[in-house]
């Protein structure tokens, strides 16, 4: 039986992973690491939380000892770590935070790992999974980002992101630890925390919010939703060479504003609302400070080498997202509460 850490489990894409792993190999046990801050929701994984392969572990990646002792009761084979502090607004806030979690929270994984896996005669494995912010801003239909694409970030979050990327890859040239690493565009889908933008708006529209749209609306992201990219993260864990880099994206880039436009006519169609109702609530607000113009990923590498594509077109994974969130009206109320909080904080001590 396989032993393999998921860090950032009870997060957004990390629970969609702990619930693929969980359910599709009941011969692995899988232990859920997550520090339950303001995004770690241990509803999003209450449908496998009795699971007799599944252990949920609350604590801090950057807690040395906590790390030392984890490795000790479980002994490892192997890590897949998505923890991580990943929204650009905070990170302009609160730049320390994420230099915390995000460099000195993988900087031990990796340190824990390599003196655990120092006598170790298993195949063990370091997955990194990082994001396509690391290579910075493209121009608007220009070319796009590949593996070997210089790093070139622009905001705390992805200068953070990008530090923890290299030392991934400095662990495994000094000491020869086996690593892969994964960048992915932009996820949507079910359980995303509402302050992302798909979720967000839906929210707003919901309530008959504003919804601010930064500067015109142009800045271009490539959308996945994120099944698939648990899907990828299986494909790459079981199949990916040590050492190798693998991009992850969607094929499906939008502007904000015509994203926005997309999601006010679906969200208005599914509620029965009057056609441009929604789109009324459009507010133009005054731009993010470095804001990236254009994300956008070639996946050809995954594509050939690993066999991996994406199984949503934009238009069907949209409207699946729309009615998880209409019919999850009660989780979508608690996260913006905060009332799902007092979930855990009855049952796991809180920092």
């Amino acid at each position: 039986m396989k032993t393999i850490l998921i860090t950032g489990g009870a997060g957004f894409i990390g629970s969609h992973t702990v619930r693929l792993f969980v359910t599709k190999y009941p011969e692995y046990k899988i232990v859920n690491l997550d520090k339950l801050t303001y995004a770690g929701n241990l509803e999003n994984l209450k449908d496998i939380e009795n699971k007799p392969n599944y252990i949920f572990e609350q604590g801090d990646i950057a807690d040395l000892k906590f790390i030392t002792n984890l490795f000790k009761k479980y002994n490892f084979d192997s890590v897949i770590h998505l923890a991580a502090e990943s929204h650009v607004d905070r990170s302009i806030t609160d730049p320390l935070v994420f230099i915390r979690t995000n460099i000195t929270g993988t900087a031990t994984l990796l340190h824990v790992a390599k003196e655990s896996w120092k006598e170790s005669n298993k195949k063990n494995l370091f997955y990194h999974v990082s994001t396509d912010e690391v290579f910075g801003s493209l121009e608007l239909g220009g070319d796009f980002f590949y593996e070997d694409t210089p790093y070139d970030p622009k905001s705390p979050y992805s200068s953070s992101k990008a530090s923890s990327d290299h030392l991934v890859r400095a662990w495994n040239h000094t000491y020869n630890m086996p690593v892969v690493i994964s960048n992915c565009s932009n996820n949507y889908g079910p359980y995303q925390f509402p302050e992302k933008l798909i979720p967000l708006f839906i929210n707003n529209i919901l309530k008959k919010k504003p919804l601010p749209v930064y500067g015109e609306g142009i800045n271009v992201r490539d959308w996945l939703f994120v099944e698939d990219h648990a899907k990828a993260i299986d494909v790459i864990f079981h199949k990916g060479k040590i050492g190798e880099t693998y991009n992850i994206g969607g094929h499906n880039e939008w502007t904000n504003i015509d994203l926005i436009k997309l999601l006010c006519k679906q969200v208005d169609e599914k509620i029965r609302n009057p056609e441009g109702t929604s789109e009324k609530l459009i507010t133009y607000v005054t731009d993010r400070s470095g804001h990236d113009l254009r994300y956008a990923i070639d996946a050809t590498k995954i594509k050939d080498e690993l066999g991996w594509i994406p199984s949503l077109q934009f238009d069907e994974g949209l409207r699946k997202t729309i009615d998880w969130y209409l019919e999850n009206i009660s989780w979508l109320d608690n996260v913006t509460s905060g009332t799902y909080q007092d979930y855990y904080k009855k049952q796991y001590k809180q920092d």
